[in-house]
Protein backbone atom coordinates (compact mmCIF):
# COMPACT_ATOMS: atom_id res chain seq x y z
CA UNK A 1 0.00 0.00 0.00
CA UNK A 2 1.08 3.41 -1.16
CA UNK A 3 2.11 5.60 2.25
CA UNK A 4 -0.93 7.48 3.39
CA UNK A 5 -0.58 11.47 3.52
CA UNK A 6 -2.72 14.04 4.51
CA UNK A 7 -3.80 14.98 1.10
CA UNK A 8 -5.38 11.11 1.41
CA UNK A 9 -7.04 12.49 4.43
CA UNK A 10 -8.29 15.52 3.02
CA UNK A 11 -9.71 13.59 0.47
CA UNK A 12 -11.51 11.50 2.61
CA UNK A 13 -13.39 13.77 4.67
CA UNK A 14 -14.45 15.02 1.16
CA UNK A 15 -15.23 11.53 -0.27
CA UNK A 16 -12.97 12.06 -3.15
CA UNK A 17 -11.09 9.03 -2.44
CA UNK A 18 -11.80 5.93 -5.04
CA UNK A 19 -12.94 2.56 -3.21
CA UNK A 20 -9.34 1.11 -3.28
CA UNK A 21 -8.40 4.23 -1.68
CA UNK A 22 -11.16 4.89 0.67
CA UNK A 23 -10.49 1.45 2.22
CA UNK A 24 -7.03 1.73 2.87
CA UNK A 25 -7.71 5.10 4.83
CA UNK A 26 -10.40 3.28 6.97
CA UNK A 27 -8.19 0.83 7.81
CA UNK A 28 -5.68 3.40 8.55
CA UNK A 29 -8.14 5.34 10.85
CA UNK A 30 -8.97 2.74 12.56
CA UNK A 31 -5.49 2.86 14.49
CA UNK A 32 -5.05 6.49 14.51
CA UNK A 33 -6.76 8.61 17.09
CA UNK A 34 -5.10 12.16 15.78
CA UNK A 35 -6.05 11.03 11.83
CA UNK A 36 -9.68 10.47 12.92
CA UNK A 37 -10.17 13.46 15.27
CA UNK A 38 -8.88 15.80 12.01
CA UNK A 39 -10.94 13.93 9.73
CA UNK A 40 -13.90 14.68 12.02
CA UNK A 41 -12.91 18.22 12.47
CA UNK A 42 -12.67 18.45 8.52
CA UNK A 43 -16.14 17.02 8.09
CA UNK A 44 -17.79 19.50 10.52
CA UNK A 45 -16.09 22.58 8.98
CA UNK A 46 -17.57 21.34 5.53
CA UNK A 47 -21.32 20.94 7.30
CA UNK A 48 -20.67 24.59 8.44
CA UNK A 49 -19.60 25.68 5.21
CA UNK A 50 -22.47 24.19 3.40
CA UNK A 51 -24.40 25.99 5.43
CA UNK A 52 -22.93 29.26 5.33
CA UNK A 53 -22.68 29.18 1.28
CA UNK A 54 -26.09 26.30 -0.08
CA UNK A 55 -28.38 29.03 0.28
CA UNK A 56 -26.83 31.10 -3.11
CA UNK A 57 -26.99 28.00 -4.93
CA UNK A 58 -30.94 27.41 -4.48
CA UNK A 59 -31.99 31.39 -5.51
CA UNK A 60 -33.74 31.37 -8.65
CA UNK A 61 -31.90 32.80 -11.46
CA UNK A 62 -32.75 36.84 -11.66
CA UNK A 63 -35.09 37.26 -14.34
CA UNK A 64 -32.77 39.82 -16.36
CA UNK A 65 -30.85 37.10 -16.89
CA UNK A 66 -33.44 34.81 -18.34
CA UNK A 67 -34.45 38.26 -20.79
CA UNK A 68 -32.60 37.52 -23.67
CA UNK A 69 -33.36 36.88 -27.53
CA UNK A 70 -31.48 33.65 -27.84
CA UNK A 71 -33.50 30.84 -28.87
CA UNK A 72 -35.49 29.56 -25.82
CA UNK A 73 -33.37 26.12 -25.90
CA UNK A 74 -30.53 27.57 -24.72
CA UNK A 75 -31.71 29.93 -21.49
CA UNK A 76 -30.64 26.91 -19.18
CA UNK A 77 -27.77 27.31 -20.71
CA UNK A 78 -26.70 30.20 -19.92
CA UNK A 79 -29.01 30.48 -16.71
CA UNK A 80 -26.52 28.03 -15.48
CA UNK A 81 -23.32 29.48 -16.87
CA UNK A 82 -24.76 32.93 -15.72
CA UNK A 83 -25.11 31.49 -12.24
CA UNK A 84 -22.08 29.50 -11.92
CA UNK A 85 -19.96 32.72 -13.08
CA UNK A 86 -21.83 35.11 -10.29
CA UNK A 87 -21.49 32.58 -7.46
CA UNK A 88 -17.53 31.83 -7.90
CA UNK A 89 -16.87 35.50 -8.30
CA UNK A 90 -19.43 36.16 -4.72
CA UNK A 91 -17.56 33.34 -3.31
CA UNK A 92 -13.79 34.21 -3.96
CA UNK A 93 -14.93 38.22 -3.28
CA UNK A 94 -16.02 37.06 -0.05
CA UNK A 95 -12.84 35.20 0.72
CA UNK A 96 -10.59 37.73 -0.11
CA UNK A 97 -12.59 39.93 2.21
CA UNK A 98 -12.79 43.14 -0.35
CA UNK A 99 -9.29 43.08 -0.33
CA UNK A 100 -8.56 41.30 -3.30
CA UNK A 101 -4.70 42.58 -3.31
CA UNK A 102 -3.55 40.69 0.44
CA UNK A 103 -1.62 38.10 0.43
CA UNK A 104 -3.54 34.02 0.60
CA UNK A 105 -2.37 33.91 3.96
CA UNK A 106 -4.11 36.67 5.30
CA UNK A 107 -7.01 35.55 2.90
CA UNK A 108 -7.14 32.77 4.30
CA UNK A 109 -6.88 33.59 8.17
CA UNK A 110 -10.68 35.64 8.56
CA UNK A 111 -12.61 32.31 6.25
CA UNK A 112 -10.35 29.58 8.47
CA UNK A 113 -11.28 31.18 11.83
CA UNK A 114 -15.37 32.39 10.55
CA UNK A 115 -15.40 28.26 9.60
CA UNK A 116 -14.39 27.19 13.32
CA UNK A 117 -16.71 29.81 14.83
CA UNK A 118 -19.91 28.57 12.75
CA UNK A 119 -18.72 25.26 13.69
CA UNK A 120 -17.92 25.43 17.58
CA UNK A 121 -20.06 28.28 19.12
CA UNK A 122 -23.19 26.46 18.53
CA UNK A 123 -21.85 23.36 20.33
CA UNK A 124 -23.92 23.06 23.29
CA UNK A 125 -22.51 19.72 25.47
CA UNK A 126 -19.06 20.02 23.82
CA UNK A 127 -18.27 23.76 22.60
CA UNK A 128 -14.63 23.37 24.17
CA UNK A 129 -11.83 20.17 24.84
CA UNK A 130 -11.01 22.23 27.63
CA UNK A 131 -12.75 24.01 30.19
CA UNK A 132 -12.08 27.40 31.77
CA UNK A 133 -11.87 25.76 35.20
CA UNK A 134 -8.22 24.15 33.45
CA UNK A 135 -7.15 27.22 31.92
CA UNK A 136 -3.14 27.03 32.87
CA UNK A 137 -3.48 23.17 31.86
CA UNK A 138 -5.28 24.32 28.81
CA UNK A 139 -2.63 27.58 27.79
CA UNK A 140 0.39 24.86 28.85
CA UNK A 141 -0.89 22.39 26.43
CA UNK A 142 -1.76 24.57 23.20
CA UNK A 143 1.23 26.65 23.86
CA UNK A 144 3.54 23.41 23.45
CA UNK A 145 1.69 22.34 20.52
CA UNK A 146 1.63 26.07 18.40
CA UNK A 147 5.38 25.70 19.44
CA UNK A 148 4.80 29.25 20.86
CA UNK A 149 3.70 30.93 24.36
CA UNK A 150 0.02 31.61 24.45
CA UNK A 151 -1.62 34.05 26.46
CA UNK A 152 -5.70 34.23 27.48
CA UNK A 153 -6.99 37.82 27.46
CA UNK A 154 -9.44 38.81 30.03
CA UNK A 155 -12.67 40.31 28.67
CA UNK A 156 -14.54 40.70 32.00
CA UNK A 157 -14.85 44.05 31.27
CA UNK A 158 -16.33 43.68 28.08
CA UNK A 159 -19.12 41.49 29.70
CA UNK A 160 -16.94 38.21 28.24
CA UNK A 161 -15.99 35.02 30.63
CA UNK A 162 -13.58 32.41 29.03
CA UNK A 163 -15.24 29.23 28.47
CA UNK A 164 -12.19 27.22 27.35
CA UNK A 165 -10.67 25.95 24.30
CA UNK A 166 -9.67 23.56 21.99
CA UNK A 167 -6.43 22.27 19.34
CA UNK A 168 -7.85 22.65 15.73
CA UNK A 169 -5.96 20.98 12.34
CA UNK A 170 -4.89 24.33 10.39
CA UNK A 171 -3.22 23.98 6.95
CA UNK A 172 -0.07 24.67 8.05
CA UNK A 173 -0.29 22.94 11.41
CA UNK A 174 -2.08 23.08 14.95
CA UNK A 175 -4.56 26.12 15.61
CA UNK A 176 -5.56 27.01 19.13
CA UNK A 177 -9.28 28.43 19.59
CA UNK A 178 -10.39 30.35 22.85
CA UNK A 179 -13.72 30.76 23.63
CA UNK A 180 -15.74 33.41 25.22
CA UNK A 181 -19.38 34.24 26.23
CA UNK A 182 -21.31 36.86 27.50
CA UNK A 183 -24.53 36.44 30.12
CA UNK A 184 -27.04 36.95 27.27
CA UNK A 185 -25.03 33.27 25.57
CA UNK A 186 -23.70 35.12 22.88
CA UNK A 187 -19.91 33.96 21.95
CA UNK A 188 -17.25 34.86 20.26
CA UNK A 189 -13.81 32.96 19.58
CA UNK A 190 -10.39 33.78 19.16
CA UNK A 191 -8.47 31.91 16.39
CA UNK A 192 -4.28 31.25 16.83
CA UNK A 193 -2.22 30.48 14.07
CA UNK A 194 1.63 29.28 13.92
CA UNK A 195 3.05 30.93 10.99
CA UNK A 196 6.21 29.63 9.11
CA UNK A 197 6.96 32.86 7.28
CA UNK A 198 9.30 35.85 8.56
CA UNK A 199 7.68 38.14 11.54
CA UNK A 200 5.89 40.58 11.43
CA UNK A 201 2.96 42.71 12.09
CA UNK A 202 -0.10 44.01 10.41
CA UNK A 203 -2.91 46.08 11.56
CA UNK A 204 -6.21 45.51 11.94
CA UNK A 205 -8.30 44.05 8.78
CA UNK A 206 -11.85 42.87 8.66
CA UNK A 207 -13.83 40.65 7.24
CA UNK A 208 -17.43 39.40 7.04
CA UNK A 209 -18.14 35.83 6.38
CA UNK A 210 -21.55 35.74 5.83
CA UNK A 211 -23.45 36.54 9.33
CA UNK A 212 -19.94 36.25 11.33
CA UNK A 213 -17.95 39.54 11.88
CA UNK A 214 -13.85 38.81 12.02
CA UNK A 215 -11.25 41.06 12.85
CA UNK A 216 -7.74 40.13 12.61
CA UNK A 217 -4.18 40.49 12.20
CA UNK A 218 -0.55 39.18 12.51
CA UNK A 219 2.11 39.60 15.55
CA UNK A 220 5.44 38.58 15.00
CA UNK A 221 5.01 34.78 14.36
CA UNK A 222 0.98 34.33 15.26
CA UNK A 223 -2.13 34.98 13.09
CA UNK A 224 -5.19 36.04 15.11
CA UNK A 225 -8.72 36.37 14.35
CA UNK A 226 -11.29 37.58 16.95
CA UNK A 227 -14.92 36.14 15.54
CA UNK A 228 -18.76 36.90 16.51
CA UNK A 229 -21.98 37.86 15.20
CA UNK A 230 -22.01 41.37 16.29
CA UNK A 231 -21.97 44.54 14.36
CA UNK A 232 -17.96 45.87 13.62
CA UNK A 233 -17.77 48.26 15.84
CA UNK A 234 -18.57 46.56 18.68
CA UNK A 235 -16.28 43.43 17.55
CA UNK A 236 -13.69 46.22 17.34
CA UNK A 237 -14.03 47.58 20.70
CA UNK A 238 -13.01 43.98 21.70
CA UNK A 239 -10.21 43.33 19.52
CA UNK A 240 -8.68 46.33 20.09
CA UNK A 241 -9.10 45.41 23.91
CA UNK A 242 -7.38 41.43 23.16
CA UNK A 243 -4.56 43.66 20.70
CA UNK A 244 -3.68 45.38 23.60
CA UNK A 245 -3.44 42.58 26.56
CA UNK A 246 -1.41 40.76 24.10
CA UNK A 247 0.97 43.56 23.06
CA UNK A 248 1.19 45.39 27.10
Amino acid sequence: MNELSETDFHAYADGQLDEVRRVQVQAHLAHDPAATESVRVWREQNDALRALYNPVLNEPVPQRLLATQAPQRRWPYYAIAAGAMGLAFGLGWLVHGYQAERPAEMAALPRSAAVAYAVYAPEVQHPVEVGADQQDHLVKWLSKRLGHELKVPVLTQQDFDLVGGRLLPGGKGPVAQFMYQNPKGQRLTLYVSRRDAEPRDTAFRFSQEDKIAVFYWIDGKLGYALSAEMDRAQLLDVATVVYRQLNP
